[in-house]
């Protein structure tokens, strides 16, 4: 009777246990989680709301100061433990904040068998951007680590007009892969003379930044001359880059699969302060020279005859600002004749600057026999290494006239003494005579003549032709298409003929090519593909509404002048690339 008993108090509990667990699995629950309630501003925010049965017309809230990077991301999940059911469903997303403050996540609904229910508010504070090492590391996370555009500047103090260069590089983790890029800001170089030097090819180098081992590729080189004294600012140079980055999923081989984003990147901005020269010690005739000089006046011939020519030349050579200053003239006698001079100049920019030599040719025409000095004449620069003044003097040079009319009265005087004594002969002067001998001709009248009847009828003779040339003028204006084929024709002409000059010659052909294309590009459409790839170039000729096979033949001609500087073309092969340019660009312009 005992045990009976008992065995009703175990089924009575067991029953009551069984109606909690019914009164729970009725209880129906929709409430809304979050992986954090305060966050920075570069970190990401998880938002889930979960339910323990299943529901329709599930609204969530506008998530209001945030931007949606991911959802709604549904998961569903079902299990049984002991007899007993166990159910929920989750909608996911991932939110990027939009800026600082206190944000408010709204009320999210559903409808569960039939009854609407409501998540709660939630207030997530967002501060300034924060280090978060723990987070796993995004596409972007990993590329701005990796991706570095410097601007190394080679002086920041420099004086003015000493040549400053400017190399930007683009470092790359060895990581990641960078599978293109563009220009989106070029600097303009304000305050300062500027000369690009080009980047012919882009090789990528090992080198180190912040410490650490990176590959590294130069961008664009140039060379700057600053034209005003004080603090000047260099403008940054952007990028857009397009990467490639490792993920931490494989393929089927196990190789790492690579996520791709882009990133812009910029130099930043760079201040120099640029030095005032020093006033003391500066020469009377310093023309703003900068840099390391010679000096020379010299002269074609020193004796000659009157009515003969020499040349009398000033140059200056070295290296520094060359194209920014003013030559010196040469000071003359008066009886020597001195046309305009003739500027010559040879320079070359590296990064250290300009070197090579300027010149002014002075054509000299003596008129007198005599002897005749060339003074000496002064050239000063400043040279920044020892921060000192140098004058070089040239040497006086004695024109002699051997032959030729004598100057008795007049000296060799400098041109700046112009007034020279004019020698009379007496014979300036001649009486004018006041009678005449004119006699009449034969045949004095015209009308009437064989000449007058000839030139009345002229005119009509030239009627007929004027009509047949106006006709073959209005044939060749109506052929359009013939004369758009002259036109095409010619200017291919015009712009292949150095590489027309080059051929045989495989390196200067192919540089001439190259050349030749772009400028027709340029000078058609008016824009610098010197920076464009040739992926950009055929983009910008669908743009243009080329067909593809002209298209086509225009890339195919760029890819054969980079491939010349590394494989034998023969002189057949030059001479098809020709042929073929002439063709392409004809085609082209017919088009354009």
């Amino acid at each position: 009777m005992q045990l009976q008993f008992k065995n009703y108090i175990a089924l009575i509990g067991l029953l009551f246990f069984a109606l909690i667990g019914k009164a729970q699995d009725d209880e129906v629950t929709f409430e809304m989680a979050v992986s954090k309630d305060k966050l920075g501003l570069n970190e990401r925010l998880r938002v889930e709301f979960s339910m323990n049965k299943d529901g329709d017309n599930f609204n969530p809230p506008d998530f209001k100061g945030f931007n949606v990077l991911m959802g709604p991301a549904q998961s569903i999940r079902n299990s049984w433990m002991n007899g007993v059911r166990s159910y929920s469903k989750t909608y996911s997303y991932t939110l990027q904040p939009a800026g600082r403050g206190t944000m408010t996540i709204g009320q999210a609904t559903i409808i569960i068998d039939g009854k609407t229910y409501k998540s709660l508010t939630k207030d997530i504070v967002v501060t300034a951007a924060v280090d978060d090492p723990n987070a796993p590391p995004s596409a972007d996370s990993v590329a701005d680590e990796n991706i570095h555009l410097v601007a190394e500047v080679s002086k920041a103090n420099p004086y003015l007009n000493e040549a400053v260069s400017v190399i930007y590089k683009l470092y790359v983790g060895n990581s990641i892969n960078v599978t293109n890029f563009r220009p989106l800001d070029n600097p303009k170089y304000n305050n300062f003379w500027s000369q690009d030097m080009a980047v012919k090819q882009y090789s990528a180098q090992d080198g180190t930044y912040d410490g650490k081992p990176y590959r590294y590729v130069i961008l664009k080189r140039v060379v700057l001359y600053p034209q005003k004294t004080g603090k000047l600012e260099i403008e940054p140079l952007s990028l857009d880059v397009s990467v490639e980055v490792p993920t931490s999923r494989r393929d089927f081989f196990g190789r790492p699969l690579f996520a791709s984003t882009n990133k812009t990147v910029s130099a930043g901005k760079r201040t120099i302060n640029v030095k005032e020269l020093p006033s003391t010690g500066r020469p009377a005739n310093f023309s703003g020279a900068v840099g390391s000089f010679d000096f020379s006046v010299t002269t074609s011939k020193k004796s000659l005859n009157a009515s003969e020519s020499l040349q009398a030349t000033v140059q200056v050579s070295g290296s520094g600002n060359l194209k920014l200053f003013q030559l010196p003239e040469p000071n003359l006698p008066s009886a020597l004749e001195v046309y305009e001079p003739e500027f010559d100049e040879k320079v070359r920019t590296n990064l250290n600057g300009m070197e090579g030599s300027v010149k002014n040719n002075y054509t000299v025409v003596p008129s007198f026999k005599g002897k005749y000095p060339i003074p000496s004449i002064s050239f000063s620069y400043f040279n920044p290494k020892t921060e000192k003044y140098t004058t070089i003097n040239s040497d006086e040079i004695i024109v002699n006239v051997i032959e030729g009319p004598s100057n008795t009265t007049a000296a060799a005087l400098p041109s700046n003494q112009n007034k020279q004594n004019v020698i009379s002969s007496g014979d300036q002067f001649q009486f004018i005579k006041l009678n005449t001998n004119l006699t009449a001709k034969d045949n004095p009248y015209f009308f009437g003549s064989l000449n007058y009847f000839m030139w009345l009828l002229l005119p009509l003779l030239l009627i007929p032709l004027a009509i047949l040339f106006g006709k073959k003028r209005d044939a060749i204006a109506s052929d359009v298409s013939g004369n758009k084929i002259k036109k095409a024709n010619k200017l291919a002409r015009k712009y292949l003929s150095a590489a027309k000059k080059t051929l045989g010659n495989k390196e200067a052909f192919y540089v001439a090519l190259e050349k030749a294309l772009h400028n027709y590009l340029k000078a058609k459409l008016k824009i610098e593909t010197s920076e464009f790839s040739k992926d950009k170039i055929a983009e910008l000729l669908v743009q243009k509404q080329v067909d593809a096979a002209t298209s086509e033949g225009f890339i195919s001609l760029l890819k054969n002048c980079e491939m010349a500087r590394y494989s034998q073309f023969s002189n057949v092969q030059m001479q098809q690339d020709y042929s073929k340019a002439s063709e392409v660009i004809s085609a082209m312009d017919k088009q354009l």
